[in-house]
């Protein structure tokens, strides 16, 4: 694809949506498409597009910046729900209820602040009231729920909010902490509804927990981020067998070519020397745009014409270089486009070798995918 961009992330809309109805069908439950960090790398507005046509419920993300840059991407409350849930102390949660931005609250402070917000507007503000069953983050406390609850009734009573949602989040540390944060959760959701809350949305689930299987994890709402881009949230299954498309393809030009004779050093400090005579890549795309220095040397690899070929050398801040060797480099040209990671069902390096090579999880792969990379829908 052309695009006149020397390094580009290809965006596949089609793979984004089929993965939220996948997720849809396998779990049972609607789906909060969760767009963070610029859509995990991969781009807010263009993730946002693609999830709602795939019949995404809601957008999610983490704060309050990114909810307002997607109402004026023109994702207007006409269109989508728009949930988020991380806040400063001094949130201008104001402007989440002038653009009607569902406001997760984890405590009584945060709560009253969003009232009076909307007190002074006079709307009434929606909130999904996040509670903490077991990860030690954000959420209220067990302790703090009947008096959160009974503040958030006493507001729906003065017209000041209305609770559209519980959630919790899971530490995933293994089946037996899932079930007892499930446990807590459904106790929350019985005192809510004690206390007379009808929350809309019920929802515990990531994607591991979408697509383990277990339904009482699920309830009617799951939270899903990582695979609504084709990725597994599992080291033991790939995202092929889970029936998920990877989303993002990351492509850069070649903008140089060189021979170069057995024993040539390559990049800053030469830790790479030719072992063959070879012809030499450089791509224009280093440590500032997402492919971290520790890829070098290790074998990770890229997309060459259909072949697999070796990064190679210190990455630096803009530029790497791939050894092609003598045959591949006499038949490619300058501008060829190599494919960084995308597809491995087309053949690809996937994503996961990348992370796995580094030690990491694939997704902090593609949230790192640095902002002169320009994400393009296909």
């Amino acid at each position: 694809m052309r695009t006149g961009a020397i390094r580009t992330a290809e965006i596949s809309q089609r793979a984004i949506a089929a993965n939220v109805r996948r997720v849809a069908e396998v779990s049972g439950s609607q789906v909060i498409a969760v767009l963070k960090a610029n859509g995990y790398g991969h781009g807010a507005a263009i993730v946002a597009e693609a999830a709602l046509a795939g019949g995404a419920a809601a957008l999610g993300v983490a704060d309050l910046e990114e909810a307002l840059a997607l109402r004026d991407s023109g994702f207007g409350v006409e269109r989508c729900r728009i949930l988020c849930w991380l806040h400063g102390v001094n949130a201008d949660f104001g402007a989440a209820v002038a653009h009607d931005i569902e406001i997760g609250v984890s405590h009584l402070e945060q709560l009253s602040a969003v009232a009076a917000a909307a007190t002074q507007q006079g709307k009434c503000a929606s909130v999904q009231l996040k509670l903490d069953t077991g990860l030690s983050r954000n959420g209220a406390d067990g302790r703090e729920w009947e008096a959160l609850f009974q503040a958030a009734r006493d507001y729906e009573v003065a017209g000041a909010v209305r609770v559209t949602g519980l959630f919790s989040h899971l530490a995933n540390a293994g089946a037996q902490e899932d079930l007892e944060q499930a446990i807590a959760f459904e106790s929350a959701i019985a005192l809510a509804h004690k206390i007379g809350l009808q929350p809309e949305m019920l929802h515990l689930a990531a994607s591991a927990a979408a697509l383990g299987g277990v339904e009482r994890l699920q309830y009617n709402t799951v939270r899903v981020g990582m695979a609504i881009y084709g990725l597994s949230p599992y080291p033991d299954k790939t995202a092929a067998e889970l029936e998920l498309q990877p989303a993002m393809k990351l492509t850069a030009e070649i903008i140089a070519l060189r021979s170069a004779r057995a024993g040539t050093g390559v990049s800053y400090g030469y830790n790479y020397r030719c072992p063959a005579d070879t012809v030499l890549a450089l791509l224009p795309v280093g440590y500032a745009d997402g492919m971290p220095r520790a890829l070098n040397n290790v074998g990770a690899t890229v997309s060459v014409n259909g072949e697999k070929r070796e990064i190679v050398g210190r990455i630096g801040m803009d530029q790497c270089i791939i050894d092609l060797g003598q045959e591949l480099g006499s038949r490619v040209k300058l501008g060829d486009r190599i494919v960084l990671f995308g597809d491995p069902q087309q053949g690809e390096t996937p994503v996961e070798e990348w992370a796995e090579q580094l030690e990491t999880i694939n997704y902090e792969v593609v949230a790192g995918i640095g902002p002169r990379v320009k994400r393009v829908a296909v």
